[in-house]
């Protein structure tokens, strides 16, 4: 039921100027008016009419209006308050749509998309990003694949392969739960107001099993953090600065056939798990 187009800019600024909203920057909100990005969106998400939906800041429903358009149970989560009436106006008449005012950060999402799986749509404000990416897959939803808009920098650096710049914790973390992969990118002139950042669209559909074999999630993690923590130290340093001590640290590297003098943002998922199943050995 195909209404009057949200993801236009004339129809944003009348949304905008009817219900009198001014963009908060603290909510990193930025409204998306191109339709096409909108579509690509929904396509990447690969959704049909059978599919539950959950969908992170909804804003004024330019995207939500999208995923409404193919029937699919729609599932959006929005934290600002007054947003709440806006949706109930531009998502009327959309029976399959049902819009929750809460902290996604805070939501029993189990709660609210009970004994089902679904899929994550969402154009996320850039200041959350990564809690909210985490937070949604350390979790082990029923989550099949996560369809996100977020900064082209941060995409790159979830898809980044070891010994590169972008490589780092939030890397090893995406490609241990997930295979990410970006799907297009999108400019500034797409929103208003326009972000100074470009965009990108990245889709993570979640494995059902990690590439990976570890004794301890809990340890494999704390070894990518302390790995990371100051890049310029060797791995060996890092270890010994997360607390392990020098004998032990020196039996865990030989243990995991790993070279101290190497650095962090060049150890692969599976060297890193070796390193922490290592580690579990001498706990």
């Amino acid at each position: 039921m195909l209404k009057s187009v949200i993801a236009k800019r004339e129809v944003t600024l009348h949304i905008l100027k009817t219900f009198g909203i001014h963009t908060a920057k603290k909510l990193g909100q930025n409204f998306l008016i191109d339709e096409s990005v909108v579509q690509r969106i929904v396509e990447a998400a690969e959704i049909t009419a059978s599919d539950t939906v959950l969908e992170v800041g909804p804003g004024i429903g330019t995207l939500t209006q999208g995923l409404a358009e193919t029937q699919a149970e729609v599932v959006a989560v929005e934290l600002d308050q007054k947003l709440i009436s806006v949706l109930a106006k531009t998502l009327e008449g959309y029976e399959n749509v049902r819009v929750v005012h809460n902290d996604i950060l805070k939501l029993d999402i189990v709660a609210e998309i009970p004994g089902k799986t679904f899929k994550v749509v969402a154009n996320l404000p850039y200041y959350i990003t990564t809690p909210i990416i985490m937070n949604l897959l350390e979790h082990k939803l029923p989550i099949e694949l996560l369809v996100t808009m977020v900064q082209k920098e941060v995409a790159e650096r979830m898809v980044a392969a070891p010994g590169g710049k972008d490589y780092g914790a939030l890397s090893v973390a995406v490609q241990y739960y997930t295979l990410p992969e970006i799907m297009f990118l999108v400019p500034p002139r797409s929103f208003i107001p326009s972000p100074a950042v470009e965009s990108a669209v990245i889709r993570c559909r979640v494995r059902k099993e990690p590439p990976v074999k570890v004794q301890s999630e809990k340890t494999f993690f704390r070894v990518v953090r302390a790995s990371f923590a100051q890049r310029r130290k060797t791995l060996s340093n890092s270890l010994k600065a997360a607390g392990i001590g020098g004998e032990v640290c020196q039996s865990i590297l030989t243990e995991a056939g790993i070279d101290g003098m190497r650095r962090g943002e060049t150890l692969s998922l599976e060297e890193f798990a070796a390193v922490a199943n290592a580690w579990d050995i001498y706990q």
